[in-house]
């Protein structure tokens, strides 16, 4: 079995393409300026990392699916996702990011704001594919975090890096944006294909079998990764996922219970709760009452 690269560092990234390490905790990479450059190889990271590829250089899995990636695209990685990279032969990599350990941002604005930055754990299909401009903007971001770790260490040091990394990060949002709206002919089709689904769900039997339904199940239904998917429903409906769900799953409870005769406990298993608290909790959180009030009170 072929080894895992176990990429926990900066340093070790840098010394897996021989380039220099100005800074224990964060770097801004040239692969151009890479000394070597292994052909095949399978990483865990344990950094985040972001990439502007300027060419595309040999075949990216991540996690178990190819990354669609090419010239003028954003591929973003983050601790714990697993890569492996097949390089074309006769061809050198021909990117420049940014790397950062989970450490450097801790207890900054960063580290309390990087879970928003849903894009890190996006997954087949959902490279941020950039026009021109947008390559501009990133490159110009990404050399004021250069330029910062070339002036040396001091005491701003940390936060105006991280401030320039937050900065580069938010500008990924926006383009992310962009490519949700230029693609909205395909998206909306998706939000369609997602309420069909969650109609679908509900009528069948499988809230009994297999219970409440979760975003994972529909956003393998569509190919799209949970977060991915997650956004996009939120950007066209103004509504999450779940909140799509308990939605759902409200309308459906106040139907039973006032036409039909059946315990609050029948209804509860009917709609996949595994236990009827759960449904009268739910229920009351939402409606302000609970269900058998709901139904004595209509």
């Amino acid at each position: 079995m072929e080894d895992m690269i176990v990429l926990d560092s900066v340093d070790r990234y840098n010394r897996l393409f021989g380039l220099e390490t100005l800074h224990p905790m964060v770097a801004v990479v040239d692969l151009s300026q890479a000394t070597v450059w292994p052909r095949h190889f399978k990483t865990v990271y344990g950094i985040y990392a972001l990439f502007l590829k300027n060419t595309r250089c040999g075949d990216i899995t991540y996690g178990r699916q190819p990354y669609d990636y090419g010239e003028g695209t954003i591929v973003c990685f983050a601790p714990g996702q697993v890569a492996e990279v097949e390089m074309q032969e006769g061809t050198r990599p021909a990117a420049y990011g940014v790397l950062f350990h989970p450490d450097f941002i801790r207890g900054t604005a960063l580290g309390q704001e990087i879970k928003k930055y849903s894009f890190f754990s996006y997954e087949t299909r959902e490279a941020l594919h950039l026009s021109q401009q947008e390559r501009g903007t990133v490159m110009d971001c990404l050399h004021k975090i250069g330029a910062e770790l070339g002036h040396g260490i001091d005491k701003h040091s940390r936060r105006l890096i991280t401030a320039n990394i937050g900065l580069l990060l938010d500008y990924c949002m926006r383009f992310y944006d962009r490519q949700f709206t230029t693609r909205e002919a395909s998206n909306n089709d998706i939000v369609t294909r997602f309420e069909r689904l969650l109609d679908d769900y509900f009528d069948s039997g499988a809230p009994q079998q297999t219970g409440l339904p979760t975003v994972r199940y529909f956003a393998d239904k569509v190919f799209l990764s949970p977060n991915y998917f997650g956004d996009m429903i939120r950007k066209y409906t103004g509504k999450t996922v779940s909140e799509h769900i308990q939605n759902k799953l409200i309308d459906l409870a106040k139907e039973m219970l006032l036409s039909s005769s059946k315990p609050m406990s029948e209804i509860a298993y009917s709609l996949g709760f595994q236990y009827p608290q759960h449904m009268s909790r739910k229920f009351k959180r939402v409606v302000g009452c609970t269900p058998n009030e709901y139904r004595n009170d209509i």
